[in-house]
């Protein structure tokens, strides 16, 4: 009897066994949500949330779409610059960049749901095939396009595409009714980050660059090369609302004005150790006179090469003070195509000093707001009112300069709002202006093509009183006419006018020039090269015991003071 007992103990206990593992799986399913915060950590409490969600929610839940949605907020919990960029805006994103894209070259803006051809791009695809500027485009691959899907991502998805292959625009061309069909073979299309080029006097010449591109230091050899033939003794960089762009461009440009072995900036981060940037003597520009222009629009790769020509007393930086930008990006790719820029270190400028501004982790809407609070409290007006939050430092011979934030120009240009009233800021920020320098240009084009410089253009534009025949278009469309304010703001309207009809005839280049003729940053420009003083003297030395303060009687549109070319078009 005890040896029948004791030969079902050993299938007793594994009975036994098997009934636990089951009852311990049934508790787990049921009940394991309850304590993955205590059995789990960091990124296993994500996941394991992610399965649980895709398993028990009482709906279904696309997965996918919840952790792109996620994966932004995760990022904006570390700093303003870590971001999140989708599969599908990847190319868009790093387009600028690049400076080339695969597309039919054109410039188009939209207006009344209707694709307009705002500028073709010299020998690419649109202009050997026929299309001109002014045209509007109603049809792409023989399906109508025009109305709400209309939008500048839909266009430029359906416009741009692999080089090689071939798209069918419908076009309507002004005093012409029937609708003409081309065929264009797109091709790779170079943008480029140098807009302008050209002498401001008989011997200073002038580069505006807009981004820190692949190509930008070829480009700005290039310049050099042109300003050269043209005997430039002095120069002027315009890195006003310049957003930054990529280091190494803004690390080459520096080392063709600097000596050997000058610091142009170093990194470093918790994971990222100091690595510096020096020049190494091969600069062929180490002895002009130099003078970099910047304001609160300077960003990133700008301040890192304004910094190293302050840090090292190459150049004299004239504007206000630049933004703020001096973290570190580093791009990483997904398999699905999409890609995060995470932070991992900071840029100091020569000094020490941190360029990057204070910021609350977390908090987008105060670090976003901060132009505004530079404008309320007076920073674009005064010296005086800019709050350096960082230590003093000191620059190669000397000089004081601040950390805590941007760069602090040796040359300050407070903004001008003589002249600014209700009416003419209503008009800017409406977009009305825009709007009607669009359409006085497609109506006018033919009178203007052969007027192919600025000058003569402007000599013409003056006499047709566009300011009072903007006035008309401006009440038809709901902004009530103010005849003092329209007198007071009249030179201000004007000025924006032209500026926007120069740029639609002609190009970047041109609407540059006519800006900068009556522009006080430039005028200080050349009133350093004309005292000798573009060299920074020894403190000792120096007959100013602060930076110097220029009095304006420029005009300006936005708040950064200086008229910024709106982002009303994009390229396809």
């Amino acid at each position: 009897m005890n040896q029948n007992k004791n030969r079902f103990l050993p299938l007793l206990l594994a009975l036994c066994v098997v009934i636990g593992i089951i009852i311990g799986t049934f508790y787990t399913n049921h009940f394991s949500g309850n304590r993955l915060n205590i059995i789990n950590s960091g990124s296993n409490r994500l996941n394991n949330l992610l399965h649980i969600v895709d398993d028990q929610y009482v709906d279904s839940v696309n997965i996918d779409g919840l952790v792109e949605k996620a994966i932004p907020q995760i990022l904006s919990e570390l700093d303003p610059h870590s971001v999140y960029i989708s599969a599908k805006d990847v190319q868009k994103a790093n387009d600028d960049l690049k400076g080339s894209f695969s597309g039919v070259g054109i410039e188009f803006t939209i207006r009344k749901d209707t694709v307009h051809v705002q500028n073709v791009i010299k020998d690419g695809p649109a202009e050997k095939a026929g299309i001109l500027a002014g045209d509007k485009i109603v049809s792409i691959d023989g399906k109508p396009f025009v109305g709400k899907t209309v939008t500048n991502e839909e266009t430029m998805h359906r416009l741009k595409g692999p080089r090689g292959t071939s798209v069918k625009i419908g076009i309507t061309r002004y005093g012409e009714r029937k609708t003409k069909e081309f065929l264009v073979t797109r091709a790779d299309i170079t943008t480029k980050s140098i807009t302008a080029v050209y002498m401001l006097d008989d011997s200073t010449g002038y580069i505006r660059i807009k981004n820190f591109g692949e190509r930008t230091y070829a480009e700005m050899l290039a310049a050099l090369f042109q300003l050269s033939a043209l005997g430039f003794q002095n120069l002027v960089i315009d890195l006003r609302d310049n957003t930054g762009g990529y280091l190494q461009s803004a690390t080459q440009m520096a080392n063709e004005f600097l000596p050997k072995d000058r610091l142009i900036t170093y990194t470093e981060g918790r994971k990222s150790p100091r690595t510096n940037y020096k020049s190494d003597g091969r600069g062929s520009y180490q002895n002009i006179p130099l003078v970099v222009l910047i304001n609160e629009g300077s960003a990133s790769a700008s301040e890192i090469f304004a910094g190293a020509i302050q840090d090292n007393d190459r150049g004299t930086i004239i504007g206000r003070r630049s933004f703020g930008k001096g973290l570190v990006q580093q791009q990483i790719d997904f398999s699905d195509g999409s890609l995060i820029r995470l932070t991992i270190a900071r840029y100091y400028s020569p000094s020490g000093r941190c360029i990057q501004k204070p910021y609350t982790p977390g908090d987008e809407a105060d670090y976003e707001q901060d132009m505004v609070s530079r404008y309320q409290h007076g920073e674009f007006f005064s010296q005086d009112s800019i709050k350096h939050t960082g230590p003093a430092y000191h620059t190669s011979i000397g000089r004081t300069v601040y950390g805590g934030g941007g760069i602090t120009p040796d040359i300050f240009i407070p903004e001008d709002t003589t002249n600014v009233t209700s009416y003419y800021k209503e008009a800017v920020m409406s977009g009305l202006i825009l709007q009607f320098a669009y359409n006085y240009t497609d109506e006018n084009r033919q009178k203007m093509k052969e007027m192919d410089e600025m000058k003569p253009l402007v000599s013409y534009l003056k006499r047709q009183n566009l300011v009072e025949t903007f006035a008309s278009f401006a009440e038809n469309n709901g902004l009530r006419r103010r005849n003092l304010m329209l007198m007071r703001s009249h030179d201000l309207l004007e000025k924006f006018i032209l500026s926007r009809i120069v740029y639609n005839m002609l190009d970047e280049e041109a609407w540059n020039q006519y800006l900068n003729q009556d522009d006080n940053t430039i005028k200080a420009a050349l009133d350093v090269f004309r005292s000798h003083t573009a060299f920074p003297q020894k403190p000792q030395e120096s007959t100013q015991k602060k930076a110097k303060k220029v009095a304006v009687n420029s005009h300006p549109v936005t708040s950064s003071g200086h008229i910024t070319l709106p982002a009303d078009h994009s390229h396809a």
